[in-house]
């Protein structure tokens, strides 16, 4: 969620020449209940089925397909230098203490809202989550000079 909200925040802002990525501590899958969120958001998301599809998710016309998938942050899909570290889960700061390559490191963290999976609230959770990121990256993005 963090790196599509990223991708919107810097296009809402007309800030040029951000590209967004995503990598975590373990390769699972982006979790549905994620995709499901950022769809009721107004994502548009193209799922091509697999164990850890690679979704190509679109927010505007005008702006490029953005590419999710799980990966770890070290995936050669990923850059390896120049880049900022936005550090978007409860316990990523801690369970990533070093981002190689990185020029910052932001934490923003949030509790994930798998804790409420299988709950009445899950949906709920999700779409709390989903909007709470999207705060924060516009609030972030709108820093950027």
């Amino acid at each position: 969620m963090g790196q599509l909200w990223a991708a919107a925040a810097a296009a809402h802002f007309g800030i040029d020449g951000v590209q967004t990525f995503s990598g975590g501590t373990e390769v699972t899958a982006f979790n549905p209940r994620a995709v499901a969120a950022v769809e009721r958001a107004g994502f548009k998301v193209d799922n091509p089925g697999g164990d850890n599809p690679h979704y190509r998710v679109t927010f505007s016309e005008t702006r490029p397909v953005v590419e999710c998938f799980s990966k770890t942050v070290d995936d050669p899909f990923n850059p390896s230098e120049g880049f900022v570290a936005i550090m978007t889960c409860s316990e990523a700061d801690e369970a990533c203490p070093v981002v190689l390559g990185a020029n910052m490191r932001v934490p923003v963290r949030y509790e994930d809202p798998k804790v409420a999976d299988g709950t009445p609230s899950e949906t709920a959770r999700y779409d709390e989550r989903c909007m709470q990121i999207a705060t924060e990256m516009l609030y972030l993005f709108s820093r950027v000079s």
